[in-house]
């Protein structure tokens, strides 16, 4: 899959821009704050119906508008597809693929794969549990409809229990209730742990070999799934944890408190391993969910290089391009003396100032405001 142009409206800082994308190296390069990284979110918006930053939709509409607007061209294997989509500050955004609007945001998730990889993404390692969390659901939610099911149930399931903990207090005859959110949740959270330890065993049959090519044949990196609860235990320990759960007005026990360990030998990298080692072992997770989509979705992702080239050393820079090969990118920096150092091949080369947009080439400059 490759997405072959773009259009924004009234996104960010964009009016409206429309681009069109090479199937092999894009590159958007300029300054800092010039709206590089708002191309990308777009594009990920696009395939995921969320923002990368955990950005709200109001927060993306241009803050003069009421609504934007994306639309963007998808190609695989000689078949084209539209994906329009209509964010509005307050109301529910709306999605239309080749012109039939779609019930669920949901459903469009799949269609598209991206992998999205920023300077942030290097602290997944060492930051806390709910960063790991959002990157497994992430990568779950587009390779399994299943999953992303389970999920929203469990979620929504969570927030109303919760609600009823709340109004508990001023009406503690709600009790009774308890017992019948407890066995959904139990029941859409034992599928959930069900795929994480599966998502366990298909991430370390890939990352390993990886990592390990990575460190110079030096380290072994082992990721383990910690499961706040096991599929056996959930119902005993919800009853157990009651009346904390009363008091504190939260549900206290859930794949909502999972995490996820990285060894190295018999060394907690979380807690214990260098920087050096926790960078690398982020980059070898994305890596790994290249090969994921690959491997579970039987195709290739696009992926979104968000100036992450200038936190690397060379030797993971090498080892990053290297490893795109076929695979469509689009990367944001701010100047092009790395890809030029390297020798990189680039295919399409875009500067990005004050959200005008202009494309590059030896023969001519055109402008794509």
């Amino acid at each position: 899959m490759i997405i072959k142009s773009i259009e924004l409206a009234d996104y960010r800082n964009y009016g409206c821009l429309s681009l069109q994308f090479d199937r092999g190296t894009n590159i958007l390069y300029g300054d800092n704050a010039q709206g590089k990284t708002n191309i990308l979110e777009a594009i990920f918006v696009a395939a995921t119906t969320k923002s990368h930053k955990g950005a709200k939709d109001r927060e993306i509409v241009n803050f003069e508008k009421e609504e934007a607007h994306i639309r963007t061209c998808l190609e695989k294997e000689g078949v084209e597809t539209r994906v329009d989509m209509h964010l509005r500050k307050n109301k529910s955004k709306g999605i239309a693929i080749d012109g039939q609007k779609i019930k669920k945001a949901a459903d469009l998730m799949g269609l598209c794969n991206v992998v999205f990889f920023s300077p942030e993404d290097l602290g997944i390692i060492k930051n806390g549990p709910g960063e790991r969390r959002r990157f497994v659901d992430m990568e779950l939610c587009q390779l399994d409809s299943f999953y992303l099911y389970n999920l929203n149930h469990y979620n929504k399931i969570v927030n109303q229990r919760n609600k009823l903990l709340k109004d508990m207090y001023m009406n503690p005859d709600l009790r009774e209730t308890l017992g019948i959110w407890d066995m959904q949740l139990v029941s859409f959270g034992s599928k959930i742990i069900e795929r994480r330890k599966l998502f366990e065993e298909q991430l370390n049959e890939i990352i390993f070999g990886i990592h390990k090519k990575l460190s110079g044949d030096k380290e072994e990196l082992v990721i383990h799934y910690e499961p706040d609860v096991e599929i056996e235990d959930f119902e005993k320990r919800l009853r157990m944890n009651q009346e904390r759960d009363i008091k504190s007005k939260m549900t206290s026990v859930g794949p909502h408190r999972d995490d996820f360990s990285f060894v190295i030998g018999d060394i907690d990298i979380r807690r214990y391993g260098s920087q050096g080692q926790q960078r690398t072992a982020a980059l070898s997770l994305k890596l790994s969910e290249i090969e994921l989509v690959k491997k579970i979705a039987a195709d290739t992702p696009i992926l979104l290089l968000d100036d992450v080239l200038s936190e690397l050393d060379s030797n993971r820079q090498n080892y990053l391009l290297n490893c795109i090969g076929e695979i469509q990118t689009i990367i944001t920096c701010t100047g092009l003396e790395e890809f030029v150092n390297h020798r990189f091949e680039i295919n399409r080369v875009y500067k990005v100032s004050e959200g005008t947009v202009t494309c590059m080439s030896t023969e001519t400059q055109e402008e794509v405001q």
